[in-house]
């Protein structure tokens, strides 16, 4: 369970504001409010209340009138956002904000009030990914049928003021079984006074929660940083908040400008990463180096001329590993499944130490190589195999992931044993033939790092498809 960017333990008497938002569509830059209600919790029940539509300033479309009801005759001489955004303030102030999906009406809440000019900010708490831990099993987190699982009726779906009691009502029950647990929750805004003055926050607000490589530069316009990830804002914002180490936090303070670019692949992230870090040698990447890969398979040859394989640390190796691991217990799971595979022998994989014969020779699965019954030229073929399907030896195929929208896929080549590239292409390439594939895609140098990241990624990547030809 990753954990971050939050405070330890709850303070004493800590109220609670429990939002739920009604709105004309689903982007914060996009859409305005038409309902709002708050709910003011002490963590066993409700103490106060704050309920009103809103005129949104704007049609609401006729699918959001369908789900919720409200209708633009219904919000006409409602008070604008502006009217009671002190009421807002005031009646969340000193309260942790609560909802359920809530970077959704926290992030609406927040560009309402960025359009006055104020930036609203308060701890916030999600009741969907708080209940996964505290309430685990359930097969849907949805308001919906979470509460509907937990016997919570809820008056008025898809109005503020129904899913919003809804809300408070399941908040009351992951506070009374989390405990002082919560508290791992409970996420904190950045603190601009920690960051660099000429970085904008605003436009770290606006940052995708897509995958790509961000980069980072200092107020001189220096490449101090490049990283990647699944989600880029949350990424960030990590790096924003990060006090744990004087590393982390010189490059913090150094932070002026940030820039990304999507991939919508991961791996197309990771390779771009790699790339750019080896192009740039940005600062910070090199003061935090630590090896992403700590653990090689090697290979040697026997006195008995058997090719035996064996994990260590690449650190301490000046040999080439075949093949390299984030773990040690990922090499050893993925050296087991290759044994198994190939028919090789526990003793020489390094997987079973002993002087006579393996385990898996006792239960015929091991040919004898281990007390010489297996001659060393037949065996020796077997692990040649598997060393050439590690290096990709004159494999062709593609790897296949999402791309930056629904209507694309990203496309990773590798032909004849060797990295070519990767690009994107439309979704509709998925109907044609391969060979058709080729001019999607951007042509990079390969290095053993490429072809590391690309082996370490399909064996563990399930979602990742990928396409010989």
């Amino acid at each position: 369970m990753e954990l971050q960017d939050n405070i330890n333990q709850i303070p004493e008497n800590k109220h609670f504001a429990i939002v739920d938002i009604e709105t004309t569509g689903g982007s914060p830059r996009a859409s305005k409010i038409t309902e709002i209600a708050i709910y003011k919790h002490d963590g066993k029940k409700v103490i106060d209340s704050y309920e009103t539509l809103l005129d949104p300033e704007m049609p609401i479309p006729r699918f959001i009138v369908n789900l919720t009801g409200i209708s633009d005759n219904m919000v006409e001489g409602a008070p604008k956002f502006y009217e009671v955004a002190k009421k807002i303030v005031e009646f969340t102030e000193d309260c942790i904000f609560v909802a359920h999906n809530v970077g959704f009406d926290y992030g609406i809440l927040r560009q309402e009030f960025k359009n006055l000019g104020y930036d609203y900010r308060r701890p916030h708490l999600c009741t969907v990914r708080t209940s996964r831990y505290v309430i685990p099993g359930h097969d849907s987190y949805s308001l919906g049928k979470l509460t509907r699982a937990l016997d919570i009726k809820i008056e008025n779906r898809h109005r503020a003021g129904g899913d919003a009691l809804a809300t408070a009502h399941l908040f009351a029950i992951l506070h009374e079984k989390g405990g002082d647990s919560l508290a791992n929750f409970i996420q904190q805004d950045i603190n601009p006074a920690i960051l660099h003055p000429n970085l904008d926050l605003n436009a770290v607000d606006d940052l995708p929660s897509k995958t790509g490589i961000y980069k980072f530069f200092d107020d001189t316009n220096q490449l101090i940083y490049i990283g990647k990830s699944i989600s880029i804002k949350k990424r960030v914002e990590q790096h924003l908040r990060n006090s744990n180490t004087k590393k982390g936090i010189d490059m913090r303070i150094a932070i002026s400008r940030i820039e990304f670019e999507l991939t919508g692949s991961e791996l197309i992230a990771l390779l771009l990463e790699s790339m750019l870090i080896k192009n740039h040698t940005p600062r910070f990447n090199q003061m935090l180096k630590k090896s992403k890969f700590p653990y090689g398979l090697f290979q040697c040859i026997d006195e008995a001329g058997y090719m035996r394989l064996y994990l260590r640390l690449t650190s301490k190796s000046n040999e080439q590993p075949i093949t390299v691991f984030a773990s040690k217990r990922e090499g050893v799971n993925s050296l087991t499944n290759w044994t198994e595979s190939y028919e090789l022998c526990q003793k020489l994989t390094d997987l079973y130490p002993t002087k006579t014969s393996c385990f898996h020779y006792e239960i015929k699965k091991c040919n004898g190589a281990c007390i010489g019954k297996e001659d060393s030229k037949s065996y020796n073929e077997r692990v040649e195999k598997l060393i050439g399907k590690l290096n990709f030896d004159g494999e062709s195929f593609y790897v296949m992931e999402n791309g930056r929208s629904k209507n694309e896929k990203s496309l990773i080549l590798v032909e004849n044993g060797s990295f070519v590239g990767y690009g994107h292409a439309p979704y509709y390439i998925q109907k044609q033939e391969p060979f058709r594939w080729k001019r999607f895609i951007n042509s990079y140098p390969e290095d053993r790092d490429i072809r590391t990241i690309i082996n370490g990624y399909l064996r563990k990547e399930l979602k990742a498809a990928r396409i010989d030809f």
